[in-house]
């Protein structure tokens, strides 16, 4: 296996085990995914961050060609269309983290308030898209339809997708949006407002 490989994987590894070990994700409901050598490295359907393991990959090409008997996520085509999106994004985290699925529950467009200036230093305005059952073609023709240039996203109901230029700045930002969440929701239940 090539060392460019090699190291990828062994940091989305990382990723997954450090996000299920401190309760960032749980069972087998979160997905995350890479860029190498223009194909997609997609963890596999039903895998566990918990317990996940280099060769729980699925390797699939934009055209949809898969590369090794590993079934990819059925979140695969959110991924596919977020990298289209933006080209920056080599790197995709999509958890359902607590904080980032209680705002995701809210009502109305708004994102996480800007409590403290480092959501929007690390990933910059978060999108927000519709309710749709996850894995649908629904999910994703919302997600085509409204994802643009920006590095992170609510989805409605779900929880969050985050891309970043590698594994390791796509986990910062899934972090920094949860910790955002947190942040936010403690502060509204204190009934504190916005500072200047």
């Amino acid at each position: 296996m090539e060392q460019e490989l090699e190291k990828k994987l062994e940091q989305a590894i990382w990723v997954a085990h450090s996000l299920f070990d401190r309760n960032k994700t749980n069972g087998s409901s979160a997905n995350l995914s890479f860029i190498h050598n223009d194909k997609i490295y997609i963890s596999g359907s039903g895998t566990c961050f918990g317990t996940l393991k280099k060769t729980e990959f699925s390797i699939v090409d934009f055209s949809g060609k898969r590369y090794n008997e590993v079934k990819p996520s059925k979140e695969l085509p959110l991924h596919k269309i977020f990298y289209e999106k933006n080209h920056k994004v080599r790197a995709i985290v999509h958890i359902h983290s607590f904080y980032s699925v209680i705002f995701s529950c809210l009502d109305g467009e708004n994102t996480i308030p800007k409590y403290t200036p480092y959501l929007e230093m690390k990933l910059g305005k978060i999108g927000v898209i519709p309710y749709a059952p996850p894995g649908t073609e629904e999910l994703f023709a919302l997600f085509a339809e409204r994802a643009d240039e920006k590095r992170g996203y609510l989805l409605k109901n779900h929880g969050q997708l985050v891309g970043g230029g590698d594994i390791i700045k796509a986990f910062y930002g899934a972090e920094e949006l949860e910790e955002s969440a947190k942040v936010a929701w403690y502060l509204r239940e204190k009934n504190v407002s916005l500072l200047p």
